[in-house]
């Protein structure tokens, strides 16, 4: 846990992450009368509260899984607005669509909440843009050095390869993934020239979503809407929860692959069952937290959800003022959340860190 100081503007209690001047929470993981969300993923946003501010890109997200009737305001990026005397503006995650880092300036201090971040542009979201504060609050959800994620171009490379081969053994494609964010950054990258792109019913409202707000998505079809002689040469992205249902079996013969930065562990494929694993994760990996974490020129810095202590010891080390928050946050999606053991391996070490 953090080491509290009397004039710290950010605090953790039962509720969440609360704003002491302005009395607000961040992402709170109970009900409150007013929260500033980061984004749209379950862990950060929950129903129940007061009154809800997100950047203006993240509204109808958060519409589409919170309700329509949420009283919740719009911010466009860099945009700001005073709020008992603190001026909060949203600042572009590169998480997914909507995703902010939350900026408060109170009495000539800066604070800036990340959420969850890639510094790696993708094509479904603005990049992340680097803010400089006094006290940054990093998420660490990939916080040790054995993450390094490849380039996302040969990730997307991997996928269509492997569609392709299925493809001419008539053989159907299923890709696991999360149906927010990650589903729609699959869908980004993919050939359509291969086959058909069918998407899971959980994930087809939020493609609609990303399509009006401007982004570039190639076609997709739910299951019921094409005949079965075209399943066999196309792909079809689904939630992991929908692995080993029955609606699994309309596919015959397919072969299957989970997305997900836990692939790069050795046993995560297997333990799914899958026939593919592919690395590709909406977070940043460890060269990309510290890269973040530089150009916020920040001399305090508090780590939250994930491998806290490794990062919070590493930081330390390069002179940081370093500590830890205590939250609920977790991964994007329970079903694909690493195990603790693996989360945090024993044999890494502050050693290792000092290689990045």
């Amino acid at each position: 846990m953090a080491g509290r100081n009397s004039n710290d503007m950010v605090v953790v209690r039962k509720q969440g992450l609360y704003c002491v001047p302005g009395d607000f929470y961040i992402d709170p993981w109970r009900p409150v009368p007013r929260a500033v969300i980061t984004h749209a993923h379950g862990d950060h946003a929950r129903v129940g509260h007061g009154h809800y501010l997100s950047a203006s890109l993240g509204v109808d997200i958060l519409k589409a899984r919170l309700g329509q009737d949420i009283h919740i305001d719009g911010l466009a990026y860099g945009e700001g607005v005073l709020h008992n005397g603190v001026r909060i503006s949203l600042h572009p995650a590169g998480h997914v669509l909507g995703s902010a880092q939350v900026r408060m300036e109170h009495q000539g201090e800066v604070w800036v909440a990340s959420g969850d971040y890639k510094v790696e542009p993708d094509r479904t979201c603005a990049p992340f843009e680097p803010v400089r504060c006094d006290t940054f609050i990093t998420e660490s959800t990939f916080g040790l050095p054995i993450y390094r994620w490849q380039p996302e171009q040969a990730i997307f490379d991997d996928i269509n390869a492997w569609w392709r081969n299925n493809a001419a053994a008539g053989r159907c494609s299923v890709v696991f993934a999360y149906s927010f964010g990650k589903a729609q950054r699959i869908l980004s990258g993919l050939d359509p020239s291969i086959g058909a792109i069918l998407c899971h019913g959980a994930a087809e409202p939020l493609n609609a979503v990303y399509r009006a707000s401007g982004v570039d998505l190639p076609a997709t079809r739910l299951v019921t809407e094409v005949d079965k002689a075209a399943i066999g040469t196309a792909l079809v992205i689904a939630p992991p929860s929908a692995g080993g249902l029955s609606w699994m079996r309309r596919f015959g013969d397919y072969s299957d692959a989970f997305a997900s930065g836990w692939m790069l562990l050795r046993g995560a494929r297997r333990r799914r069952g899958v026939d593919r694993g592919f690395v590709l994760s909406d977070h940043a990996d460890w060269p990309g937290l510290l890269t973040a974490i530089d150009a916020t020129e920040a001399p305090r810095v508090i780590v939250t959800h994930g491998a806290i202590p490794t990062m919070v010891r590493y930081l330390r080390a390069r002179g940081l003022d370093a500590s830890g928050f205590d939250t609920e946050y977790g991964d994007d999606d329970a079903d694909d959340k690493a195990p603790a053991a693996e989360a945090a391996p024993p044999s890494v070490t502050i050693a290792q860190a000092g290689d990045a």
